[in-house]
């Protein structure tokens, strides 16, 4: 995606002549299409395109392999399934589909931070608690913002929310285990020592 911005010609919502890509205002989106927002060419378009199928497979392959660490067999069925689709709806989001799919991948990927959260919240990983919590929040904010039709703020959150979400991902994929959840399946007590 990088790559994608930096030959991206120009033009956005704000300022159809502006020249590249101006990351408080331009969205993701205007890398998709093959003419830019200023009508030029668009060479940026496939590396976008690479960029999105990249980030689907990885969030795919992030919720496949969270699911095999939740011990509770309802939520690691749930995180599986939202891993499959989010790989096939998140590609869509680079189509004429966009907006619908932007929501479809946006709300699998809220309920799945949703499942992790609630079981991350029964854990010892307190940061990863703050963590969860706030990134939920800010693409909760971010739909809020494209509900309400602020383009100017949105195109901030995007990023801000994309970012959050990756840096999440990231921490949740390569620093928990398995044995981190082990005591947190719904329902069950905690193991409390005793004194003899």
């Amino acid at each position: 995606m990088v790559i994608a911005t930096s030959m991206y010609p120009g033009g956005s919502l704000a300022d159809k002549n502006s020249i590249g890509f101006d990351w408080s205002k331009n969205f993701f989106s205007n890398l998709f299409a093959a003419k830019a927002v200023n009508g030029l060419e668009n060479p940026s378009n496939i590396w976008a395109i690479l960029g999105v199928a990249f980030h689907s497979v990885g969030y795919g392959l992030f919720f496949i392999n969270m699911s095999k660490k939740i011990p509770d067999r309802h939520a690691a069925i749930v995180l599986k399934l939202i891993g499959f689709a989010n790989i096939l709806f998140n590609v869509l989001v680079t189509t004429r589909l966009h907006d619908i799919m932007v929501i479809v991948s946006g709300s699998l990927t809220l309920v799945g931070l949703f499942y992790i959260t609630i079981f991350i919240q029964k854990t010892k990983l307190h940061v990863f608690k703050v963590c969860c919590i706030m990134c939920m929040l800010t693409i909760y904010y971010t739909f809020y913002l494209y509900g309400a039709g602020d383009w100017g703020l949105l195109a901030v959150m995007q990023k801000i929310s994309l970012i959050s979400s990756m840096l999440l991902v990231l921490g949740l994929e390569y620093v928990t285990k398995a044995e981190d959840f082990k005591h947190s399946k719904p329902g069950e007590p905690k193991i409390q020592a005793t004194n003899p």
